[in-house]
C-alpha cells in the first residue's frame, strides 16, 4: 500500500523538530493544540513507526523521525524553489541571466531564436556577450560562465554540448572584383585585396585575422565598421572584401550587387553549439533557456 502525505504533514513535521513543542508548533501552523497531535498521531499510524519521543521537556525525533524529517527539508525546498520560479513567471520577481556567444551566433542566429524564449519569460533579463570561442571555452570550464555558444570545432571535453547552428564563412566581393566570376577560392588568394572588417575588438574579427597571419601574411584591413549591413555597403561600392557569415552574406546579397564565393579552408566551415558545465547547477530559467537554444537548432 502506498503511503500518502500532504504539505501540510511535513509542515508540522519540520515545526516540531525546530520548536521542540508539538504546543509551540501547532501555534507556528497555527493549528489548535488538538489537531496537531491528531494528524501527528495518523501520520505515525499509517507509517507504523514511532517518529518522535515524548519527554516531560518536549519532543525528539526518533531514528525513524530523523529520516523523515531529512526527507521533509528536501521537498520543502523543492516547494519554495517552485515557489520562487512561479513568482517569477507570474512578473513579481525579474530574474537576470547571462549567456556568452561568438560574433557569429551573436550577430546572425541568436536575435531570432532568443525571441521565442523571451515573450515565454518576460520576467527575465538577459545579458548576451559576446566573446572569443576560445574565451568562453574558458570561462565555462573555469565556472566563471553558465552557459555560451561557441564554435563546435574546439574541444568541448567535459561540458554537456548540444547543436545550435551549421554556419559557413564565406567571402563577400563586389560584383566588378577580380574573384566575382569564382564560386570558391581559397583564403590565401584574397590576401591582396584590401578588407572591410570589423572592429578589431570583435571575436570573429580577431579569428580572421589569426587566419592570415598563420597563412603568411597581414590581412589589409581599409576600413572598419560597426555591423554586416555596414560592412556590405562598403563592399558593394568596390571599398574592398570582407568575410561574413552565410547566412548575413545571402541575404545581404539579395539587396546589394555582391558576390558570395565559398572559402576552401576547413575552418570556415563551422558548427555552432550551446554549452553548459552542468546542467545540475543551472536555475529552471536557465535550463529552460538552454532547452530553447537546442531545440531552436533541430
Amino acid at each position: 500500500m502506498k503511503l500518502r502525505f500532504d504539505l501540510s504533514d511535513l509542515q508540522l513535521l519540520r515545526l516540531i523538530e525546530k520548536t521542540g513543542s508539538l504546543s509551540a508548533a501547532a501555534a507556528a501552523v497555527p493549528v489548535a493544540l488538538s489537531a496537531a497531535s491528531y494528524r501527528l498521531r495518523q501520520l505515525e499510524s499509517r507509517l507504523g513507526l514511532v517518529l518522535f519521543q515524548r519527554r516531560p521537556d518536549g519532543l525528539a525525533p526518533t531514528p525513524a523521525g530523523r529520516i523523515a524529517l531529512d526527507h521533509a527539508h528536501r521537498v520543502w525546498q523543492q516547494v519554495e524553489q517552485m515557489q520562487a520560479a512561479l513568482e517569477q513567471q507570474s512578473g513579481r520577481q525579474q530574474v537576470t541571466l547571462k549567456l556568452a556567444a561568438n560574433t557569429v551566433a551573436n550577430s546572425t542566429f541568436l536575435p531570432e531564436a532568443l525571441g521565442p524564449f523571451l515573450a515565454d519569460f518576460p520576467e527575465v533579463n538577459l545579458q548576451v556577450e559576446e566573446r572569443a570561442s576560445r574565451d568562453i571555452l574558458k570561462g565555462l570550464r573555469e565556472g566563471e560562465l553558465a552557459m555560451g555558444v561557441l564554435d563546435g570545432n574546439l574541444d568541448l571535453e567535459g561540458l554537456l554540448s548540444l547543436p545550435f547552428r551549421q554556419d559557413r564563412l564565406v567571402l563577400l566581393v563586389s560584383q566588378q572584383h577580380a574573384l566575382a566570376s569564382r564560386l570558391h577560392c581559397s583564403f590565401a588568394e584574397t590576401l591582396d585585396s584590401p578588407y572591410v572588417g570589423m572592429p578589431s575588438e570583435r571575436a570573429m574579427q580577431r579569428f580572421i585575422e589569426d587566419m592570415a597571419i598563420l597563412a603568411g601574411k597581414p590581412l589589409m584591413v581599409r576600413v572598419r565598421a560597426p555591423s554586416f549591413d555596414a560592412i556590405a555597403q562598403l563592399v558593394a561600392q568596390n571599398v574592398g572584401v570582407a568575410i561574413l557569415p552565410l547566412a548575413a552574406a545571402q541575404r545581404l546579397a539579395q539587396s546589394l550587387p555582391l558576390q558570395v564565393i565559398e572559402l576552401s579552408e576547413s575552418w570556415a566551415s563551422r558548427e555552432l553549439r550551446v554549452c553548459v558545465r552542468s546542467v545540475a547547477n543551472l536555475d529552471s530559467h536557465a535550463k529552460q533557456l538552454l532547452s530553447y537554444l537546442s531545440r531552436s537548432g533541430v
